[in-house]
Order: structure tokens, then sequence, then C-alpha cells
């Protein structure tokens, strides 16, 4: 009578590198996140550095930075030029730019094709060469750079984003339900505002919130167009040279912890309508 032999067990290295195979998605995810957090984390501690004039090397902890958010000259007129800038130019990008979305993903026109392409062009363009272009217009227009020229060439390249991430949630939508409204006598408007609009919502959501942390932290095109007015990212690139001042990264820290706030809340909002 024979007898089975036990199998034998895997050699430590051929262990080894199967649960490296079966892991190897989590250690690049792993790894990556590690890699893109290391500028936050590094500027979240520093912006707890007792520095004085100063932030370049480690001096001790202190929480004064984050008492007084404003003590370093103007930070805090750069972060307000940056909000109002950041505000106009959304709401101007996103009004203009979900229009266009639906007349290009709703409708049939002369010149449709070119439009869709024209849009892409900010996207595509280097930012050196738009604001450079930008300014070149301003000035042969006579007009000063200055808060409104950033608004406007803001606006300009903002559109484009605008549009793109509208125009992807109008390709998503189902024509069915439009037309069930209007068979329960709903007219265009009515079918527009209760049904169209409220299925569109998150994506101009998403667009606006896109086009206002491109308007926040926009240094190039600012740069060439701005004139003698400072924003937040033009702050930073000045101070940067003696040391980015700690109450420009309680700043920074602070709007990413906003934004991740802002993130956090649309996923469990999200998760909520999908159970209900």
């Amino acid at each position: 009578m024979s007898t089975l032999s036990a199998a034998p067990m895997p050699s430590l290295s051929h262990r080894a590198s199967r649960w490296f195979s079966r892991n190897l998605i989590r250690i690049y995810a792993g790894l990556a996140f590690i890699y893109l957090f290391i500028p936050v984390a590094y500027t979240f501690a520093f912006s707890f550095n007792d520095a004085g004039k100063s932030n370049l090397v480690w001096q001790g902890f202190t929480l004064d930075n984050w008492k007084n958010p404003c003590g370093a000259p103007q930070v805090c007129s750069a972060v307000a030029n940056s909000i109002q800038i950041g505000l106009l130019s959304t709401f101007i990008a996103t009004v203009l730019g979900t229009m266009i979305a639906f007349a290009l993903g709703r409708h049939k026109f002369r010149g449709r094709t070119s439009t869709n392409l024209l849009i892409f062009l900010p996207m595509a363009t280097p930012e050196v060469v738009l604001g450079a272009s930008l300014l070149a217009m301003f000035l042969n227009l006579r007009v000063n750079p200055g808060f409104w020229t950033i608004v406007i060439s803001h606006v300009m390249f903002c559109i484009s984003f605008v549009v793109v991430t509208v125009k992807a949630r109008i390709a998503s939508l189902d024509p069915r339900l439009e037309q069930a409204a209007m068979d329960l006598y709903a007219n265009e408007k009515d079918t527009f505002r209760y049904v169209t609009l409220p299925l569109v919502m998150p994506g101009i959501a998403g667009a606006a919130l896109l086009a206002f942390s491109l308007s926040f932290d926009d240094f190039i095109i600012t740069n060439f167009n701005s004139g003698i007015e400072t924003t937040f990212p033009k702050f930073v690139y000045v101070s940067a040279a003696r040391g980015i001042p700690a109450q420009a990264n309680v700043i920074g820290s602070a709007m990413f912890f906003i934004a991740l706030f802002i993130v956090i809340i649309g996923q469990v909002v999200s998760r909520q309508r999908k159970k209900s």
C-alpha cells in the first residue's frame, strides 16, 4: 500500500515573492501617497516653527503662528486678493462654461467641432505663452495690469476646465428622464429646472471647485498680468528667498484641510444619497 507524501513547504523566498506580487498595487499606492504628502507634511510641520525672520531651519515648536496667521506683513492682504479673484473668476467661468457645455452637449450647430477644439486650446497652451500673450494684449489695449486683468486672465483659462467637466456630466445623463418629465406635461423650462439642472448640479459644483483651486494657486499667468497686485502664490514666491514665513505655512495648511473637509463631506453626502 503506497503512502501519499506530504507536499513540500514553499521556501521563504517563494512565499515572500507571492506576498509581494499580491500586494504590489498596495505598496505602489502607499509609496505614491507618501510621495504626494511629504510636501504637505513639511508645510504643516513648519507652520509650528518658532522661526522669527527666517523659516528655513527648525527653531522650536510654537502655536503663535496659528494664533496670529496675519503676523507676517502683507500675507493676509495677499490671501484676501486671491480669494476675491478666485470667487469672481470662478463665478464668471462657471456661468459661461456651463452655458457653453450645454450648447456643445445638447445642440448641433455650424462650427461645433471647431468650438470643441478651441475650448481645449487654453488647457493645452503652456501658461508662459498664455500669460505673455494676455499681457501683450492688455498693453496693446492700454490697460494697466492689476486686479481686473488677473480676473479676466483666470476666467479665460478656467472656462476650459468648467466646460470639460460639465460636458462630461451632461453626456452621462439619461435622456429618458427628461422625456418622462415632458410626458407628464412639464414644459421645457420646468424640465430643465426640476430635472436637468439638479442632475447636472454635481458636475457644476465640481467644476466650480476645480476653477477656484486653479485660480487660487495660479502663479505664472498671474505674475505676468498682476502689475503691483499681490496674490498669495506671488507672495510665497517673493518670500521664498528668505524662507517662506510660518504664517504662509499656516494659511497653506488651513487651505489644504478645508479642501480635504469639503471632499470628505462630498463623499459622505454621495454615499448617503446612494443608500437612500
